[in-house]
């Protein structure tokens, strides 16, 4: 009995002491806008380059860069996706945990979608319109005020009489981030009274122009931008916000309103005329390179002109291709490791 213990005991002490294996495999993690064109690189990296196909997770943006800002080490992701750029106060977060070096990687454009059914009555939206129907508070007869508005004719004579009813990415959500700084300040900054309390007070302007209403008009349905488009396809009477991508994917099931009457089209995201649009990245950690194989060769391959350009794979999927100049200043940057300069 006793040299039984002393085996196990001894057993367990050599596994306590054995080196941690240096995994094999990339690791990405982060925003489901960009999920599926990172997977896109991923297989095509996988088949082609000698590496094992890097494991991608659609966490959310902010849930992503919590998972790559809590250290370094096998345990923790190489990459992190992102549907905004990185805050500062996650930049700190990594510094304060030991990831001292983060490499950016910006890939192209994203337009933010308010979509429907293709059975549904199209919608001429305006920014105005998205605010007053989703804000917690807003303008009546010069006086901040709970939302009183039930349908959408009742913003508007000239949308459908139809229960306000919005399917929306959770805070964590880097499209939810981009949507209320482009939608909804955009929409708030119409009225005089909160243009002049933003010129006067521009954190309190955004905590009323970021605050969405919790009666139920918008619905938080999570990370997954495709269970948003399944809904929609079932419920005609309902909206959704996601990225162009997922408009690009579900041509069949669901239709992209417009809004100040410029619609969601590859062209008008890339010549900026639609209004909301925002830059999409990913964030490589630096300390990870050399350990982890592939990670340079991943870059290139995301930055290559079979995958990033105007006539790569990723555009037939949706991603607004950077300029050419732009895309080669990012990739020879980015396969430098050039890291961001942390405060």
């Amino acid at each position: 009995m006793k040299r039984s213990r002393l085996a196990l005991a001894l057993g367990l002490a050599a596994v306590v002491a054995a080196p941690a294996v240096a995994r094999d495999q990339i690791r990405i993690v982060g925003s489901s806008t960009v999920y599926p064109f990172s997977t896109a690189v991923a297989e095509q990296f996988g088949r082609t380059r000698g590496f094992k196909t890097p494991v991608v997770e659609s966490t959310g943006t902010g849930g992503g860069i919590k998972l790559f800002c809590a250290g370094t080490g096998d345990q923790t992701p190489d990459i992190a996706n992102a549907s905004r750029r990185i805050k500062d106060t996650e930049l700190a977060a990594c510094k304060a945990a030991g990831v001292g070096d983060i490499v950016e990687v910006k890939i192209g454009f994203d337009g933010i979608v308010i979509a429907s059914s293709t059975k549904a009555q199209p919608m001429a939206l305006k920014k105005q319109h998205i605010f007053l129907a989703l804000a917690k508070q807003v303008p009546v007869s010069g006086k901040l005020v709970p939302n009183p508005f039930k349908k959408w004719s009742d913003i508007d004579e000239s949308l459908p009489p139809m229960k306000i009813e919005v399917l929306g990415p959770p805070p964590t959500s880097g499209t939810r981030d981009a949507f209320v700084e482009l939608a909804m300040e955009g929409g708030a900054k119409t009225f005089p009274m909160l243009a002049d309390l933003k010129a006067r007070n521009e954190d309190q302007f955004k905590a009323i122009a970021h605050a969405i209403r919790e009666d139920g008009a918008y619905v938080e349905a999570g990370e997954n931008d495709n269970l948003i488009v399944q809904k929609l396809a079932a419920n005609p009477n309902a909206l959704g916000v996601f990225g162009y991508s997922f408009l690009e994917e579900n041509t069949d099931k669901v239709r992209g309103n417009t809004v100040d009457g410029v619609a969601p089209t590859f062209e008008a995201i890339a010549d900026g005329s639609y209004g909301i649009s925002r830059a999409l990245f990913f964030y490589v950690k630096k300390a990870h390179v050399g350990k982890v194989p592939g990670l340079k060769e991943f870059i290139a391959a995301f930055l290559s002109d079979a995958a990033a350009s105007e006539d790569g794979y990723l555009a037939d999927k949706g991603l607004i291709p950077l300029e050419d100049a732009e895309r080669a200043a990012v990739r020879k940057s980015a396969t430098a490791l050039t890291a961001f300069a942390l405060k």
